[in-house]
């Protein structure tokens, strides 16, 4: 069984790239006082962070109800 190694998916380096640009700009408008910005960058980040939790629990239990169901079906032998 080949497993998932997150750390090689370019949809994770997208995400990351996508939340260090976010955060760049939300330091940038924190230090410039626009305070309605930030709030808009902080529900963003947030929003992005949300939906990532959300797939990372997706693919979770779909393991574990795939690995479940293996131990179901498996036969165990009589002595």
């Amino acid at each position: 069984m080949k497993l998932f190694d997150p750390r090689m998916d370019p949809a994770l380096g997208w995400l990351a790239a996508t939340v260090r640009a976010h955060g760049g700009r939300l330091r940038a408008a924190l230090r410039a006082g626009d305070r309605g910005a930030s709030a808009i960058e902080l529900a963003i980040i947030t929003a992005v962070l949300v939906a990532l939790a959300a797939v990372i629990l997706g693919i979770i239990v779909t393991f574990t109800k795939n690995q479940g169901q293996q131990i179901q079906n498996q036969v165990v032998p009589k002595p």
